[in-house]
C-alpha cells in the first residue's frame, strides 16, 4: 500500500478530510512595489500592464478568492484546486 493511500484511508476512517486548495494570483500591487531596488522607476509604473486587465490587481480584489475557498458553504466540494485570479484570459 502506498503512503498516500494509507493517509487517505486514515482520513476517511476518522471522518476528517484534509482539503488543499490554492489561489494563484497574477501581478498584485502592494506598497512594496516601488521599493524594489532592482527595477527602474519606469518599470515600476508599468507593473502589471501586460496582464489581461492592463494593470496590476489590488489586494482587495484578490481577497474574495481566499474567502471563497475558506468558506465551507462555498467550497465544500472543492479539493486539490488552483483558483487562478488573473483578471481575464491569458495566453
Amino acid at each position: 500500500m502506498a503512503k498516500g493511500e494509507k493517509s487517505s484511508k486514515t482520513a476517511r476512517k476518522s471522518g476528517r478530510v484534509r482539503k488543499v486548495n490554492a489561489v494563484a494570483p497574477g501581478p498584485v500591487w502592494t506598497p512594496l512595489n516601488p521599493s524594489d531596488s532592482d527595477r527602474p522607476a519606469g518599470d515600476v509604473a508599468k507593473f502589471g500592464s501586460d496582464s489581461a486587465m492592463s494593470r496590476a490587481a489590488q489586494p482587495e480584489e484578490l481577497a474574495p478568492a481566499y474567502v471563497f475557498l475558506a468558506a465551507p458553504v462555498c467550497s465544500s466540494y472543492i479539493n486539490g484546486g488552483v483558483l487562478e485570479v488573473l483578471g481575464g484570459p491569458t495566453g
